[in-house]
């Protein structure tokens, strides 16, 4: 079982309502799993969390109720915030001396202090140590006291067991409620004085800072208080990129297919497209194909020591400083923690210092849990040229900030409506409608479609995942073939896409049809008491995108569970899965998941199991594989050449295999693991690649405990000149073991 969680630092003080719950277990293909998440529905004593368990090679997932005295690694025996960013974010040296700096300053004698979102208490021991709380033998000091709240009940468990190893938990009082939940006279004894807090995000309001300081000002606070941080300012930048245009321009990039496949035809344009939102990305990996188009801009100001503003507008005249097109803004975000502007943080790519030749403290410093944003503007963006009037319009609500941009101030440009889109409307990560846009994955993808049919006369076809494509592409080559889609996640909303491009793409759905039964073995009346001959899959599963690639083996479990109504002849697409690794030298992201030590003076050591800590583990400990597109982990070397360690036969059903690949390295370099991905067989001469050099698809990074040195025979200087991979995949459970040794 595979125990998905949404993402904790997403939303700290909010926890999911109870008609939220139920529709998470009616359709939990719904709900976007960022991340590992567990929820406590409760703030008695007798606390509950419920977990969320899918089964990653079916689909299907339960809610398990998880008392307070068992831990969540008793159940699964696995990290639990594994895949969260707080381990990253402990990591980041810059955060965390610019937030021990503010707090000396500001807590300069006893008072109370008040710390939201508190997770491991760093930030409360810093501020008890700043009031002298650690000398004192006193349980609470009448005139200095920290008050750390935490709705999160793992990270409460966890923040206990850094505040004793610490020696701190009688200096700091923890609550387990959301902020909004505290009352003054039953939770706290008196208003705080000083607020310290970080619930931000990379753009900056999406973990609820406005509501958060809204309350907290109205209820908790007193009059002027002090806070840490001080003031944000948002920033933003006019960029050239074509390949953000491939992330969100499908109108276009599917006018230069050949495929004759219209996912978005004229008239229905917005029915599959990417949310209206910003999307973070680590921009500096993308430097080289930006052309900028502006000088930077400020956007909006958002003061943390006074209440703040529910929504506001502003609107920015700047001069374009080269010709170009427009095809997104890059923001980020610029802290200043202490009431003088001097102690300051920037989530700014490096080359906002390059140009300004001014640099704060994280600019340019690789992280990931806090990254620049990108906001994508419609479709083929917006051309312009050099000493250009752009006016850049900008409104922020309480948890989002959405920009709009036009070169003329005589009417207005659509304002800053939220969009209202059906109930049908499909909401694609960029990645897939990069996918879908790609002209050579299409070509691929069709013309082992083609070769399928010819081979078939008037088959029963089975589309067993996601795949918007496939069925469209089925029932547009041939006129004879019935098409079942099984939309596993999409579900009522594929009925209504595939009916809506229907006409456009000349198929009738008297032809195509989409059951409504989910992870329910097919029978011969499914078919029409017809068996299939052809079997199908890209394999993409809606709401999956963040999950290691051996998840998509999803496919071949129910290739499995579908074999008793396939022909003996029936065509399997994909045939067969391989899995490929390579070795890397990963500083930047090896550095961001390594054991916890010393953080600012606080011992941070009892984190490390929880937060699934890869680099420098005991020797007999080993970290966690973790999902990650290797070109945005910072900087990166591949030290190998590909290897392939073992094959995934889809022509059979499924079964545990294993497989050993010897890697010779090529290069040299500090080795800090290795990267894994599946590449798949569509057929026997047509192959698609998952892997690094593709900036579409996530790979499973697995981090040794140590780096080591290695090169290629010959360089005395390396440690190592090879190593062996070996991989061994459970059927029953969906995951996939993987062991090494240098030599």
């Amino acid at each position: 079982m595979l125990s998905l969680f949404l993402e904790p630092r997403l939303l700290p003080n909010r926890l999911l309502s109870l008609c939220s719950l139920f529709t998470i277990l009616k359709n939990p293909s719904s709900f976007q799993f960022k991340s590992r998440a567990v929820r406590n529905m409760s703030s008695d004593s007798a606390q509950r969390m419920f977990q969320l368990k899918l089964d990653p090679l079916t689909g299907n997932s339960e809610w398990v109720v998880i008392e307070e005295n068992q831990t969540p690694e008793e159940k699964t025996k696995e990290p639990l915030l594994a895949t969260t960013s707080y381990l990253d974010m402990l990591n980041d040296s810059h955060r965390n001396r610019a937030f021990r700096q503010a707090i000396d300053k500001t807590i300069t004698k006893p008072c109370h202090v008040l710390d939201i979102g508190a997770g491991t208490g760093l930030l409360s021991m810093m501020a008890a140590r700043a009031m002298g709380l650690d000398d004192s033998s006193t349980s609470y000091c009448p005139k200095g006291k920290v008050t750390a709240c935490e709705s999160y009940l793992p990270m409460v468990k966890l923040m206990r067991k850094v505040l004793r190893a610490n020696g701190m938990d009688k200096k700091v009082r923890v609550i387990n409620k959301r902020s909004d939940e505290l009352e003054v006279g039953i939770d706290m004894s008196s208003r705080a004085d000083v607020l310290v807090s970080e619930i931000l995000d990379s753009e900056l309001l999406g973990e609820g800072l406005i509501p958060t300081l809204q309350h907290a000002h109205d209820n908790l606070l007193v009059e002027n208080p002090q806070t840490v941080p001080y003031r944000a300012t948002t920033y933003g930048q006019l960029v050239e990129s074509p390949y953000l245009r491939k992330l969100h321009d499908l109108i276009n990039n599917e006018a230069k297919a050949l495929d004759g496949i219209y996912l978005v035809p004229n008239g229905v344009h917005s029915i599959l497209q990417i949310k209206e939102q910003q999307f973070a990305m680590h921009c500096d990996a993308m430097k080289e194909e930006f052309k900028l188009l502006s000088e930077p801009f400020k956007v909006f100001d958002f003061e943390f020591w006074k209440r703040p503003e529910s929504n506001r507008k502003t609107e920015v005249c700047i001069k374009a400083t080269n010709d170009g097109t427009i095809h997104a803004i890059v923001s980020w975000w610029l802290l200043q923690l202490d009431n003088e502007g001097t102690i300051f943080y920037c989530t700014g790519p490096k080359w906002i210092s390059d140009q300004s030749k001014s640099f704060f403290p994280g600019m340019g410093n690789w992280c990931d849990h806090w990254k620049q944003c990108i906001w994508f503007l419609p479709e083929k963006g917006m051309t312009v040229c050099k000493h250009q009037e752009v006016f850049v319009g900008a409104r922020h609500t309480k948890t989002s900030i959405s920009y709009r941009v036009k070169t003329s101030l005589e009417k207005e440009d659509g304002g800053h409506c939220d969009p209202s889109p059906g109930d049908n409307q499909i909401f694609l990560t960029p990645e897939q409608i990069a996918i879908y846009g790609d002209c050579n994955w299409r070509l691929s993808m069709f013309n082992v479609i083609k070769n399928a049919l010819k081979q078939k006369v008037s088959p029963m076809c089975i589309v067993v995942d996601d795949s918007l494509f496939l069925p469209i592409a089925i029932a547009s080559l041939s006129k004879s073939a019935h098409v079942i889609a099984l939309f596993p996640g999409l579900r009522e909303k594929g009925t209504h896409y595939l009916q809506a491009v229907a006409s456009s793409n000349f198929y009738s759905m008297d032809r195509l049809e989409v059951l409504r039964t989910r992870n329910q073995q097919l029978t011969m009346e499914n078919t029409h008491q017809t068996k299939v001959g052809l079997f199908v899959g890209e394999p993409f599963y809606y709401g999956n995108e963040n999950v290691l690639p051996w998840r998509n083996l999803r496919f071949w479990k129910e290739r499995t569970m579908h074999d008793s109504v396939l022909s003996k002849d029936v065509l399997i697409v994909p045939c067969k899965g391989i899995l490929r690794a390579c070795a890397m030298s990963l500083p930047d992201f090896w550095r961001s998941r390594r054991c916890l030590q010393e953080i600012e003076g606080f011992d941070h050591s009892v984190a490390n199991s929880t937060l699934g800590a890869c680099g420098d583990l005991p020797a007999d400990e080993e970290g966690p594989c973790l999902p990650f597109p290797i070109w945005q982990c910072g900087e990166s070397k591949r030290l190998s050449d590909t290897v392939s360690i073992m094959e995934f036969d889809f022509l059979k059903p499924i079964s545990s295999c294993a497989g050993t690949a010897q890697v010779e390295f090529t290069e040299s370099g500090i080795c800090h693991g290795f990267v894994l991905w599946i590449d798949w067989m569509m057929d026997s001469s047509t192959e698609l690649s998952t892997g690094p050099d593709k900036g579409y698809w996530k790979q499973a990074v697995k981090l040794l405990n140590k780096p080591v040195a290695v090169g290629s025979h010959g360089l005395t200087l390396a440690d190592c000149f090879s190593t062996e991979i070996k991989a061994s995949f459970d059927p029953s459970s969906g995951d996939l073991n993987i062991k090494y040794v240098f030599f």
